[in-house]
């Protein structure tokens, strides 16, 4: 049951941090932090899992904005209340984040846990109205083929007979698993890209704060503020770009999921230039939060693609290989970027995180071009 390994990796989460909270020592913190790891890498692969198996293929791309922006909306609360909290105690600030953890086990240990395969997606409530695609007949019964489905099916676009073969076996293990996502070429694309993206965002996470705070002469609290704001603009992007992809899908444009999040990808290398040159924070603070917005939107059109594209029964583990490259990126960028900026800042230090954050919107453009 999903339902009940996801319940225990977040009941595990509280209390890594629980521990957290009692280190006496770095090494005890640091391993408390690895425990941590562990736990919220879990939660990726069997969220996807039951994603595609609670809902039709037609909505995912608006489930998951839902999901992302829940994300965005608990890094914002986090990074807002727990900071004040560390000040008188940051033994308390662990246990603060904590508390909530074990509520949400309780109730995501009971809800129902869905039939494998796609085939017993919830129904719509009653007196829901959905356009388009239910209009045009497609996904008439929970479980039936996806909209992308249907119109690659229409343009006699034919999937691989050898892994269609593949896929459809019952029983497959780790290692055949993971060389048969790594054998679907666009899911392979959607990874390098997903990978690239969030490689800069965790580099923005990283110094964001001292770079903003650095490059426009402002105060630590009003950087905070604005990082704040930027993360609104995030959570805007990804409530938009959901829906729209489903839209266009709907309507029938087959490249929809893929590309929405292709655009939103060029236009945040565009935007972040100017918010690179210029040393007003009044002047850079729209193209920051468009920039923001249109990283972000990226993911939820994604994240719903893949489920189009790999077998029901493969979702978790593919979402696993993805989220093992996602957080290889992840953990290499404040590394990378630490250490470029230190190459680069001679006497000045500042510029060299300014001229660090320039060198490292060519991995974004990578995410642009694998799209």
């Amino acid at each position: 049951r999903r339902t009940w390994t996801l319940s225990i990796a977040i009941s595990l989460w509280g209390i890594a941090m629980l521990w957290s909270a009692t280190a006496g020592s770095f090494g005890k913190l640091l391993l408390a932090r690895l425990a941590l790891g562990v736990v919220t890498a879990a939660a990726g692969p069997i969220v996807a899992s039951l994603v595609g198996d609670y809902f039709p293929g037609r909505e995912r791309g608006r489930i998951y904005s839902f999901i992302l922006t829940g994300e965005l909306i608990g890094a914002g609360v986090g990074f807002a209340v727990t900071g004040d909290i560390a000040a008188l105690s940051w033994r308390a600030a662990f246990v603060a984040l904590a508390i909530p953890a074990f509520v949400l086990a309780y109730l995501v240990f009971r809800l129902p846990e869905p039939v494998r395969g796609g085939q017993g997606a919830l129904l719509p409530d009653p007196g829901y109205r959905q356009s388009t695609s239910d209009d045009a007949g497609s996904e008439s019964a929970p479980g039936g083929i996806t909209d992308a489905q249907r119109l690659a099916l229409e343009r006699h676009i034919a999937p691989d007979p050898r892994l269609v073969r593949q896929g459809s076996a019952e029983r497959m293990g780790f290692m055949a698993a993971a060389r048969y996502v790594l054998h679907v070429r666009t899911n392979v694309a959607l990874i390098i890209s997903g990978a690239c993206g969030y490689y800069f965002l965790a580099g923005v996470q990283t110094f964001g704060v001292e770079f903003v705070h650095a490059q426009y002469r402002v105060n630590q609290v009003l950087a905070n503020l604005l990082m704040l704001v930027v993360g609104g603009g995030a959570a805007a992007g990804v409530l938009i770009a959901g829906p729209l992809g489903d839209k266009l899908l709907g309507t029938g444009h087959l490249k929809g999921r893929i590309q929405v999040p292709a655009f939103a990808a060029v236009a945040t290398v565009l935007l972040f230039i100017p918010a690179l040159v210029t040393h007003s924070w009044i002047t850079a603070l729209p193209y920051i939060v468009l920039a923001g917005a249109a990283l972000s939107a990226q993911n939820p059109p994604i994240d719903a693609a893949r489920l189009d594209i790999v077998p029901a029964r493969l979702w978790g583990r593919a979402e696993g290989i993805r989220t093992f490259v996602r957080t290889g990126a992840q953990a290499l960028a404040p590394l990378l970027f630490g250490a470029v900026s230190d190459l680069l800042s001679g006497n000045h230090p500042y510029s060299g995180l300014r001229w660090t954050f320039v060198i490292m919107l060519l991995p974004l453009s990578a995410s642009a071009f694998f799209l």
